[in-house]
Parts: C-alpha cells; structure tokens; sequence
C-alpha cells in the first residue's frame, strides 16, 4: 500500500523552495560591490554583512505572510515560539566569509520542524545553480536529481569535510584534532559552509562530515538531506547531532568516524 503524502508536509516543503528561491535570489543578484560586515558575534572574524540580515528579514516575512502561527529561529535573531507546532530553524546565508570575499560556497538554509522533528529541508546554492531539498520519509534531491550517500569506504580512503569555529581556542583543538585525523583518512576539505558540506555528503561529494560548534540552523536543514539520501546523522556515540558535535557519513563509514573522534576528543575545546 503506497503511503499517502502527508499535505502539511508539502506545503511546508513548497514554502520552503520558495523562501529560499527568493533569498537565493536576492543574495546572488543584490550582492553590493562594495560588501562590508555590518557587525560581529562570537569574535572579531565571525561576521554579519548587511545581506544576512537582509536575506532574513526576507524569508522570516515571507513566512510570516503564509503561516503566521508558525515559530521562528533564525541565525540573525528572528525567534518567536509560535502556536501551530511548526518552526522554522532559518540560516538566511551559510557561509557568510566566503560570500563576503567572493567565494562561491555560500547557500541559504530553511529547515521546517514539527513538534521539534526536523520534517522539510532546503539548502540553496545559487552559485553552484543547486537546489537541495528533501521531505521526511520522500528522500533527498538537488533539483529533480535525487540524491544518495556514497557507498562506505575504509576509513583510509574517506574524504572528510570539516570546519572551524571563529573563536580562537576552539579553533586551536579543532586544528590538532585535524592534525591527527588526516594522517588516517584519505584527505580533508574545508569548504567553509556546514549546510553545503551536509549537502555534499548527501550528494556523494564527501564520504562524511564532522564538526563542533554548530548551531540548530547550520545543521537542521542539511542533515535531514544527508540523512534522506541514506547517510547517517549523529553527535557523539548514541547522541543525536549538536552544537557539541556533528557527524554525518555513509553507514559503513559512520561508526568508526565516530569512535575515531571520540578517542581523540572532537567533542571539547
């Protein structure tokens, strides 16, 4: 018996292409040559340009406009609990240096949860012309491609992706953590977007993907998508992914990535 698709699902999902649509949009096309950081959070490098907060302001009122019962947190400070069970976990722009400097891996993320399950995932790549998506139980997909997990290599021949966190000390563990990693494993990329590398787990490009110090709207968004194209999601052993940490990898791969980063302390500073 085929399984009905759930409508709230849906329509959470087609909101979803199109906040992203639009805010992709406005980043791609409205990026002012003369781009300057409009203020910092956790340190002096970790930056918000006015299109952050642009972008944002553009998705949470597009939202708003469509289901104004749902809750809102997003990265530039939209946060309001909402009554329907839906909130929407908001990055308007992963990747704010490389957007800043130019670089193409930047995309905007838009996660729907329903009673604190993440249920819609959409990550937009407008430089890559990507659009990443995925519905809970209906898979993951860029455009109509649909996506899937590479098959699970040793962890020798594993191409990792990994970031760092703009505060210097935990930057300064998560260095030698690498340092000891990439001796074991095929080799590492940075690619300076958590919502891109989750993508690219999901799209085969990376056999997995650690970090610590992700936030809810970093991950949501993309992990769902990982986990919808057949990768595993996870923080330390038997937890769920979090600030504290965030794997993703093929299922053969995940397990040892994970007690690998365990025995070397992955998950503190």
């Amino acid at each position: 018996m085929t399984e009905v698709p759930d409508p709230l699902f849906t329509e959470l999902h087609e909101l979803a292409l199109e906040a992203a649509r639009r805010a992709g949009a406005l980043l791609h096309d409205g990026r002012p040559d003369d781009l300057a950081v409009a203020r910092t959070k956790t340190s002096p490098i970790d930056v918000v340009t006015e299109m952050d907060i642009a972008a944002e302001k553009l998705i949470t009122g597009f939202l708003a406009e469509h289901r104004p019962q749902d809750g809102l947190l997003g990265e530039e400070g939209a946060a309001t609990p909402g009554t329907s069970g839906v909130r929407w976990v908001i990055d308007p722009l992963d990747g704010t240096v490389n957007y800043l400097y130019g670089l193409p891996t930047w995309g905007v993320s838009i996660a729907a949860e329903r009673n604190g399950e993440t249920v819609v995932g959409v990550v937009e790549a407008p430089v890559r012309g990507e659009t990443y998506h995925a519905v809970l139980g209906r898979g993951a997909y860029a455009g109509d491609r649909r996506l899937a997990a590479r098959p699970s290599p040793a962890l020798d021949q594993a191409l990792l992706g990994t970031g760092f966190a703009y505060v210097q000390t935990r930057r300064d563990h998560q260095a030698e953590v690498a340092r000891q990693v990439i001796p074991l494993v095929r080799d590492i990329r940075r690619g300076g977007s958590a919502a891109l590398d989750l993508c690219d787990v999901a799209a085969g490009r990376l056999d997995a993907y650690y970090e610590r110090g992700l936030n809810p709207w970093d991950l949501a968004a993309g992990a769902l998508i990982a986990r919808e194209a057949g990768a595993l999601t996870g923080g330390r052993p038997g937890e769920p992914e979090s600030g504290e940490l965030t794997v993703a990898a093929s299922p053969g791969l995940f397990a040892p990535l994970q007690e690998l980063l365990e025995g070397l302390g992955a998950w503190h500073d």
